[in-house]
């Protein structure tokens, strides 16, 4: 299976890769829910919490969607570390510009 790259403005936060499989993937699969949620081994309200962008793509998870779809575990897993560390880098701002890198300490 072929991943693309995609290129988005720097100001606009990555989607969370539960997003793209509440939008992208299972409306394709033609599953509920339950269904769903039943084939990975997992309950359905943690797959909602997945869908609904609470609940983070961990690595198990990833294994499971991955199998699930036939794609590969490391782009659920990318796709989740781009959206955290987005977010990361917006709370942690002003913390952040505080810290000296080692070259500019000396």
């Amino acid at each position: 299976m072929t991943e693309y790259k995609v290129k988005r403005p720097i100001n606009r936060p990555p989607i969370h890769p539960g997003e793209i499989l509440k939008e992208d993937v299972l409306p394709n699969l033609r599953m509920s829910i339950s269904q769903v949620a039943e084939r990975l081994f997992i309950s359905r309200q943690h797959l909602h919490r997945i869908l609904n962008g609470t609940h983070p793509i961990t690595p198990e998870m990833a294994l499971r969607i991955a199998k699930f779809t036939n794609q590969r575990p490391a782009l659920w897993l990318r796709m989740q570390l781009k959206y955290d560390l987005w977010h990361a880098e917006r709370r942690l701002e002003k913390e952040l510009d505080k810290i000296q890198s080692e070259e500019q300490s000396i």
